[in-house]
Formats: C-alpha cells, structure tokens, sequence
C-alpha cells in the first residue's frame, strides 16, 4: 500500500513537473520543454539514442524510451574534391573554337565576281590562313600540355587564363595586318601577339612538366620543351623588331617557328605519358 501510495503521488506530481509518462507506461523522465525544442536551431532529424537505439523527433534532449541524455547533434562539414583539370580543358577548346569562328566571320569576299579581284585580297588570305594554323598549332600544344594535369589548381587556371587571353588577341592582330595588306607595324603587333602567346605557354610548361616528379617526365624531355619554347619566343621578339623594317621577313620568322611546334610531344614523352594514371 505504501508503494502504491508512492506510485500514485508521483503520478500526481510528474505532470505538474512537466514530465509525462512514455507510451510503453514507464516515465521516460524527460522535461516536455525538452522534448520539443526548437527543430530549426538543431535540426529537423530525428535523433537516435545511443543505449536502447531508439528514434526520438528532432530537437530531443532525452529518450524517450529510457530516458538516456541523447548527444548533442553535430554539423556535417562539407567535404571538397580536388578539381579535376578536365573542365579547365573544355572551356579552353571552347575558347579556340570561338576564335577560328571569329577569324572566319572577318572574311568578307570581293566586290568583283572574278578571280583576278579574288587574287588582290591575297593579304587577307595569307593573314587568315596563318592565324589558322597559328590556332591550331596552340590547341594541340595547349592539349598536349594538359595531359600533364591531374589536379586544377589556382595557378594552373590563372596561367591557363593568361595563355587564352593572349591568343584571343589574334583576330585583331590578323584583322590589322589583313587592312593595312602586311604594312610594318601591323604585322610587328602580329609577331608581338605570337611573342606573348608563347611566354604564357612557358608558364604553362613551369606549372604542368617542370613541377612534375622526375619519374614522370625525364630531364631529356623537359630539357628540349624548355629549349624549344625560349628559342622560338627569342625568334618571335626578334621578329615583332625586324617586321618595323621587313614585315615579310618578320612573318616568315614566324610561320617558321610554327613549323618547330607542329609536333607538340618531345622525343621519349609520349611513351611516358602513356604509362602514367589516367587523368
């Protein structure tokens, strides 16, 4: 009778407590305030009890099934992958594609129906016609280099910036010279494009093969990259002084040292990019 008498107080004062008896028909001993507390400060999951596993709503402090104090919940911290380069490599193509259209859309036919006054615009064909292969010869050096790539860090997509801003600076340079029918300073600018094109494509070549462990690129390969890329960027600065006095001899300078990148691997370098992780 005692026992019971106890019982029945305590089931008397629990509510004015603010505790309430759970639905298995123990009292779970948890504060009602407690049981509902704001879900948007906390979290709208529900809240597992580490002891008997059972789920309580969101925002719980206690069980309510045996009324273990529940952990307090934890924020989730996002978790970022490396950058993967071949993003970086499709904006570029986008890029070149842009520009050989661009190149395309500033050629306008002659006024003439003939071929005599399709043979005057030979200027405008000869520009067109070297920017071309100017483009082309950059993307596939450009692609070649970023199979080097495994990750696209900042300095590599600022660097990557850098070498497209320089090449979108030839349809200007090829629209000029196109006008001025090869005149000095146009075709000098010209070379001058060319010059810069390739000192980014140096830093291209610093960040993708010079920064690489040896293993993965031999001296040997590295060594004719670096001479190759300084000789041909001597030649096109020599190029942009000669064009002020013979702009034909400054362009023929530098369609000379296109032909040196028709090639873009080094001797020994494609044998060892294959045996490298995939990209």
């Amino acid at each position: 009778m005692i026992d019971c008498g106890r019982t029945l107080v305590l089931g008397a004062a629990l509510p004015l407590a603010g505790f309430a008896p759970s639905t298995t028909g123990r009292f779970s001993g948890v504060h009602r305030g407690d049981l509902h507390a704001d879900e948007a400060k906390i979290g709208k999951h529900p809240v597992s009890c580490p002891s008997c596993e059972h789920e309580n709503p969101a925002g719980a402090r206690f069980c309510n099934d045996c009324g273990v104090h529940l952990p307090a919940p934890t924020k989730k911290t996002a978790v970022l992958r490396a950058a993967t380069p071949e993003r970086l490599s499709a904006f570029s193509d986008a890029v070149f594609a842009v520009l050989i259209t661009v190149l395309v859309l500033d050629l306008r036919p002659p006024e003439l129906p003939t071929f005599k006054a399709l043979l005057l615009l030979w200027p405008t064909w000869l520009s067109y016609a070297v920017s071309y292969v100017f483009i082309a010869i950059v993307w596939a050096n450009h692609h070649h280099l970023m199979r080097y790539a495994t990750t696209a860090t900042p300095r590599l997509m600022w660097f990557n910036f850098a070498h497209l801003f320089s090449v979108s600076l030839l349809p200007l340079s090829t629209a000029w010279m196109a006008v001025s029918e090869l005149a000095p300073q146009p075709v000098s600018f010209y070379a001058a494009v060319f010059f810069l094109v390739n000192a980014t494509y140096i830093f291209l070549i610093w960040e993708l093969v010079d920064r690489r462990p040896v293993h993965d690129v031999p001296p040997k390969v590295r060594r004719i990259m670096r001479v190759r890329s300084i000789a041909t960027l001597c030649l096109f600065g020599a190029a942009a002084v000669v064009a002020l006095k013979y702009p034909l001899v400054g362009l023929g300078i530098c369609v000379c040292c296109l032909v040196v990148y028709l090639k873009p691997e080094a001797p020994g370098a494609e044998t060892r990019i294959s045996r490298s992780p995939s990209r």
